[in-house]
């Protein structure tokens, strides 16, 4: 696809609106994970570098249209400060005379936050009235929150409409990353697709298997797709009211030509807790009273071994239950074995959703991935092949 990014913009004494992610983690009152502020960062600096007046915009949590103090962007605008090492300013509205004062006062390459977003309710509505207001604020507009294109918010599409408009630096970065996962990928392009429900992952299923060559079904979804085949699963957390839709994705992966690999043995106990009593039993071969919680070692031979022709890799979803030990043994086994393969120059290999950054984190190859996305819901709507509002604004 087509997108305008910041090359060859002039933005020397331009008012510049960046609709960030500064949606991060607090517990107690503290940013747990500045991952999302640093990705941002490189946006900042280019702006601010070439004379930009930049404007920050972002929504926080849920205040549902209502000003929440405790969901103020305050203490994020002051973290973005320390990371940047410099000064920000922030607007105690985003809109308004609050903020238009803050971004009047504003010198080449200065930079303000304004306050979240979503402490109005033209945001989620996406209002043209309240895009409009936003519009004012700026000559240019930079949308740098993929994580948050998916939605059709006044800040992040409704404004783009209004003002010229162009990817940042890390919305340039995830959009290059997933078309050459699935947009135009070196070919074999596998997918790894694990987690908990089928149900949650009915069209990235539908969509990947006339993407890929071949996918990789993992976690609790494998075990409604090993029933659908009349396979035994024990107490194994499955959905018995999604066989016959199972049934129907391998029929369409069948006609595609794309090859589904299931587990051939898995790791099994009685109850799910931290290091119990476990068997590793072919996935035939599963006890009535037992539940599969990980893969075995043969199912990990046998991706290790399918997977090392391929070119391409797109991976959502852990393998077994990682969060819980020794359920996270065949997960972290994988994920060295694409890192290798990885660094070795053989694989393009892209990774998202928030279980899979964390499991890649576990397994400690994080730096050793292509590329990992921390969008979360529009990583995975770009994986179902559904257009994503906040880009298509910025395309052409």
């Amino acid at each position: 696809m087509a997108f305008r990014t910041l090359d060859g913009v002039a933005v020397a004494g331009k008012r510049v609106l960046v609709r960030a992610d500064l949606n991060v983690p607090v517990r107690d009152g503290k940013i747990t994970d500045l991952t999302r502020i640093e990705r941002l960062t490189p946006t900042i600096r280019e702006l601010s570098e070439k004379g930009a007046r930049v404007v920050v915009t972002s929504h926080f949590e849920r205040p549902k249209g209502k000003r929440v103090p405790e969901m103020s962007l305050a203490p994020i605008a002051v973290a973005l400060g320390e990371v940047l090492g410099r000064k920000v300013r922030f607007a105690e509205d985003c809109v308004g005379l609050p903020a238009q004062q803050a971004v009047e006062t504003l010198h080449d390459g200065d930079v303000v936050v304004l306050e979240n977003t979503r402490f109005h309710p033209g945001e989620e509505k996406n209002d043209p009235a309240f895009a409009a207001e936003l519009a004012k604020l700026a000559d240019l507009y930079v949308n740098d929150a993929f994580s948050a294109a998916h939605r059709a918010h006044a800040s992040t599409e409704g404004v783009a409409r209004l003002l010229p408009s162009y990817a940042g630096r890390l919305m340039q970065a995830e959009l290059e990353a997933l078309g050459s996962a699935l947009g135009n990928p070196v070919r074999p392009v596998a997918a790894i697709v694990g987690g908990a429900k089928v149900s949650t992952k009915l069209d990235l299923l539908g969509n990947l298997v006339s993407k890929v060559d071949v996918l990789v079904i993992g976690g609790a979804m494998a075990n409604t797709f090993l029933a659908a085949q009349g396979i035994g699963v024990g107490k194994s957390l499955q959905e018995a009211d999604l066989h016959a839709t199972a049934l129907e994705i391998l029929g369409k992966a069948k006609a595609a030509g794309c090859e589904v690999v299931l587990p051939v043995d898995a790791v099994v106990a009685t109850e799910f807790r931290p290091n119990p009593p476990t068997q590793t039993v072919p996935v035939d071969a599963v006890p009535a009273d037992a539940m599969i919680l990980d893969v075995g070692p043969a199912t990990v031979a046998k991706l290790q071994e399918r997977l090392a022709g391929v070119k391409t890799l797109v991976w959502n979803g852990p393998l077994g239950a990682f969060e819980t030990p020794p359920f996270d043994t065949a997960t972290v086994a994988l994920a060295r074995a694409v890192a290798a393969r990885t660094e070795a120059g053989a694989l393009r290999s892209v990774a998202g959703g928030g279980d899979t950054v964390s499991a890649l984190r576990h397994a400690g190859v994080t730096e050793k991935i292509s590329y990992i996305s921390t969008a979360g819901g529009a990583f995975l709507e770009w994986m179902e092949g559904k257009t994503l509002p906040g880009v298509a604004a910025l395309e052409g």
